[in-house]
């Protein structure tokens, strides 16, 4: 009987060890159309944008948050393209906007109203990293921002792409403290 116990705790250490390194489903928008959260209460929705005669439309989109029982909306962000959108428990979202062939950047929704969203790209995170990271950021053409999860007060995202100062690639997996506002980028490995 008690090597069947010993055997029971490591499948339940080693299952809880799996459950936190997988990164959480995304649907891609505008395809996707909507997404509900977890627990039902919240629904993310894709938008057209609305343009004036003119304008160029049917590439550019909305996503809004809409609290299902009170039928009271937001809107999130506008995008261009393509973004993946996963929910992060019941209360948060995830989403990385591809913002062409060449960029993409991730962002952090709470669905309270009241706390801010985050924002990670190129632009913000040569002032976050350390300076010895900042020349892979500015020196390639090519990066990308990609959301993975959110799991407490520590969002994951990666960080990789090609480019003048890293021709075969770069890629790192970081970490940002929605508490701290401070980002963790352990120098990844060059491919």
């Amino acid at each position: 009987m008690r090597r069947g116990r010993i055997g029971l705790v490591l499948f339940l250490v080693a299952g809880a060890f799996c459950v936190q390194t997988i990164a959480v489903p995304f649907s891609m928008f505008p395809k996707a159309g909507h997404l509900v959260s977890p627990d039902g209460r919240y629904e993310v929705r894709d938008a057209d944008r609305e343009g004036s005669a003119g304008e160029f439309v049917g590439t550019f989109h909305s996503l809004w948050l809409i609290e299902v029982a009170t039928r009271s909306s937001r809107k999130l962000c506008d995008y261009v393209g393509l973004a993946a959108v996963a929910w992060s428990s019941n209360d948060y979202l995830v989403v990385t906007q591809y913002v062409g062939k060449k960029t993409s950047r991730a962002l952090v929704f709470a669905a309270a109203a009241s706390e801010e969203s985050v924002l990670l790209d190129t632009s913000t995170l040569i002032q976050m990293v350390p300076v010895e990271l900042r020349d892979t950021l500015r020196g390639n053409d090519h990066v990308f921002v990609e959301a993975s999860r959110l799991v407490e007060e520590t969002f994951y995202f990666h960080v990789w792409g090609y480019g003048k100062h890293d021709p075969s690639g770069f890629r790192w997996n970081c970490e940002y403290s929605l508490r701290e506002d401070k980002v963790l980028c352990p120098a990844g490995s060059k491919k």
